[in-house]
Parts: structure tokens; sequence; C-alpha cells
């Protein structure tokens, strides 16, 4: 229990039909108590818990009619006592309430510390709260989903397993090494080695999930390439479903790089127009080749659009992944020349629809965006360290004392548990919650 109540507004600040400031602490009943007067004749100190009471609610100058309500700890989200005022929504408003709540012995809370007592009291786990955070700044449905994944504990549940996999076996060795007189079978050496290999691949395809985590954090760059006129701003367009680059017959109107972003199965996509490839050009719109020619390279994803017959692409290798060739303008030429992946037409639309299904195939996997994906770079981090570890482990079974190997297993799971909070230290803790705004 801490010994200071925290209070902050929970809501965005903006106006707003109700606003809802949080108190949390021991004092929070106490502070309600001095600042609410409730309607009817149950005194707040009387109030039964998870039950919204009418009242008015004394400001700092003012009183304003709401609700108030009361979190018992430990059922509460913090694990504390909780009291949360639920005023009309205006800015001036909420900020009255707040003022009067630290009048009255509160004190401003820090950016996520709400969330942080609830990891401190035992409430979530560390990797928990980041799903939360990531949830809250989600800026598409598969961040979303992915976030869920983190707040419903389902990393910190498989983390956790293989974490008491690991003690069973540093069990089994600790028992070797300090008692070896007793009648206590000696560790199997080969059976240790596969126990800590199916540990190893475990941990190694949790961290090989992180390609299509980063793809949910960060969006899929789709880089939209080919040679001037043959309809890449047209595409751009109409994938975005607005005009966005200027179409035009000149060659060359695409100088810089155009960009846009489109959802497609709850995953976003980052469009980038790039200028037309071709050998002559002025000085300006070389710059802009030289400028498409990187984006290519860095690209996840690379819709080379062509009209007439297939020419391959520069730089690019046949049998590249990221590769998808689109013949357009079918609503002139309908028959697809030989090599194209897709005919579309840019200007009618045709096709558009199993375009953007093929891109979903060719960025994350005909599977799609699997629950499991690790999405923090932190976990991946992590989770990399567990695995050197548990290769130095694996690697030292027959050739060193196995008091040296349980020095690696240990190190593989106290990695572990920088995920799920166990073994996360001060610095790791603080930079988690300071992404989080200040009523959370």
């Amino acid at each position: 229990m801490f010994n200071s109540s925290i209070a902050a507004i929970s809501t965005a600040p903006a106006t707003g039909g109700v606003a809802i400031i949080r108190v949390s602490g021991q004092d929070a009943l106490t502070i309600a108590s001095k600042m609410f007067s409730p309607s009817g004749k149950t005194k707040v100190e009387d109030f039964s818990p998870n039950r919204m009471y009418p009242g008015n609610i004394l400001c700092d100058g003012f009183t304003d009619y709401g609700m108030c309500v009361y979190f018992r700890a430990p059922r509460s989200f913090t694990g504390e006592d909780v009291v949360e005022f639920h005023c009309h929504g205006g800015l001036y408003i909420a900020r009255g309430v707040l003022s009067a709540a630290i009048k009255h012995g509160a004190r401003q809370a820090a950016n996520g510390e709400f969330t942080k007592r609830a990891f401190l009291n035992g409430k979530l786990s560390l990797a928990s709260a980041e799903g939360m955070i990531d949830m809250i700044n989600a800026a598409s449905l598969a961040e979303v989903r992915a976030g869920l994944t983190l707040y419903n504990e389902k990393l910190t549940a498989t983390v956790k397993e293989i974490q008491a996999s690991l003690k069973d076996i540093l069990a089994s060795i600790a028992a070797d090494i300090d008692y070896p007189e007793e009648d206590v079978a000696s560790t199997d050496l080969a059976d240790l080695s596969v126990r800590l290999g199916d540990i190893y691949m475990s941990v190694r395809s949790l961290a090989g999930s992180y390609g299509k985590g980063k793809k949910i954090k960060s969006g899929i760059t789709c880089a939209l390439c080919g040679a001037p006129n043959v309809g890449k701003s047209s595409l751009l367009n109409a994938l975005l479903g607005y005009d966005k680059a200027i179409v035009s017959p000149l060659a060359g109107t695409t100088r810089d790089a155009v960009e846009g972003a489109i959802e497609i199965d709850g995953l976003t996509y980052n469009l980038v127009d790039t200028a037309g490839l071709r050998e002559q050009a002025d000085e300006i719109e070389a710059i802009g080749i030289s400028i498409a020619k990187k984006t290519v390279q860095s690209a996840d994803l690379i819709l080379y659009v062509c009209e007439g017959e297939y020419t391959p692409l520069e730089g690019v290798e046949e049998d590249d992944s990221r590769l998808i060739r689109i013949y357009n303008k079918c609503d002139i030429s309908p028959a697809q020349p030989n090599k194209f992946d897709i005919s579309i037409s840019a200007k009618t639309g045709e096709n558009l629809d199993k375009l953007r299904a093929l891109m979903s195939r060719k960025a994350v996997g005909s599977e799609g965006i699997g629950a499991a994906c690790v999405v923090e770079e932190r976990h991946y981090e992590a989770l990399c360290r567990a695995c050197r570890s548990l290769e130095s482990a694996i690697s030292a079974i027959g050739a060193f004392p196995l008091d040296i190997i349980s020095l690696d297993i240990t190190s593989a799971w106290s990695a572990l548990g920088e995920i799920t909070g166990e073994t996360a230290n001060e610095e790791i803790i603080d930079t988690v919650f300071a992404k989080f705004c200040v009523g959370k």
C-alpha cells in the first residue's frame, strides 16, 4: 500500500458529455466524503462498492451535480481503494473536481501511475500493461487485437510456462550439486539436452514472430514503382479512395515520394508512390528516381506496375517474395501478358479487391496476423537474450560442470522475467509507464 493517494482526470482533456476524475489510495474514501454530498441517505463512508451514487460534487469554487462510485481494495484496478467522480464534461469542471481532490489530500498523479500501482500491487503483469497502452494508442484493428492479446496475459502465460520448465531443470541440477550423497538420480545429460532444446525452439519461435509483430506496430511499407505513365499515381489514388497524387500524361509528373495509408484486414499499409523509373531524366527528376530506388529496396512490399510487355524490375530479384507484378489498364487491353501476378484497372477499379487480398497474402502470409505475435521490441530483445543463453547452456552440456550450465539457464529465465516484470529493473518499469497518459 502506498502512503499517498493520487488523483487525475482520466478522460480526454476536451469538452464532452461526461468527465471522470479518479482518486486512488488509502485516503480515497475520506477524500470523497469531504467533497461529495449524496442525494440519498447513504453517507459516503457507507457506500457499497461498485455502485453509482448521485449527488453534488463540491468542487474548488463551485458545485456540480454528478455521480460517485467506490471500488474497495483489493478488488479495484489499482488494488487500492479507488473513488471515481463522474461530472459534466466541461474542461473547467473536470479541473475543478481534480483541484478539490488535491486540496483534500490527494496529489496529482504522474504519467501511468494508476497502472504502475496496479502492476506493483500484482493486479497485472508488465506485458499486460504494455498491451493496454498499445490498445489506447492503436491506429489499426490489428494493433488493437495485438494489444488485447498482451493485456489478456496470453504472452505472459506462455512465458511463465517456459520459465516453469527452466525452473524444474534448475531444481534438478541444484539437487545433484547440493546433495550428491543423497539417493537422488543424477541429471541425465542427454535428457537435459533434449529438454533445453525444446525450450530453445519455443523461445526462438516466439522471437521469430516479431517480424509480423513489427508490421502490426509500424504498418507495412508498400512501394508503388514502375516506368513513367504506367498508372502508379492512379493506382495510389484508387487504393486510397481519393486523389492524393497528381495524375498527368506527362512523363515525370511524380518527382518525389507521395504517401498515403490504407487498412486491409485490420493492418495498415503505408503506400509510397515513387517517381517513374527511366534512364533519361533531368536533374530534379533524377533525384526523385534515386529516392524511388532506395524506397523500393527498403519496402516490405513492392507493387511493380507495368503496361504492355513485362520487363524485370532493376535491382530486384524475380523470386523476391515482396514483389507483386501488376499489369495495369486491363480495361484497354483485357488479355494479361505472361509473368504478371495480377491484371487490374486503376481507372475502373477492376480487380482492386483481388489486389488487396494478394497484398495481404504477400505481406503476412496466408494465415494472416497470428494472435501470438510479439509486437514489442523490448520483448523481442529479451527473447533473443534468452535464446543466446540457452544456446550457450546446450553447447556446454558434457563439456562443463552442471553449476556452470545452470548459470546460463538462470540467465535465460531472468531474461524472460523482464517480459512479465518479475526481473525487470526500475529503469525498465519507468520507461514502460512513461508511455502512459496522466489519467491512466
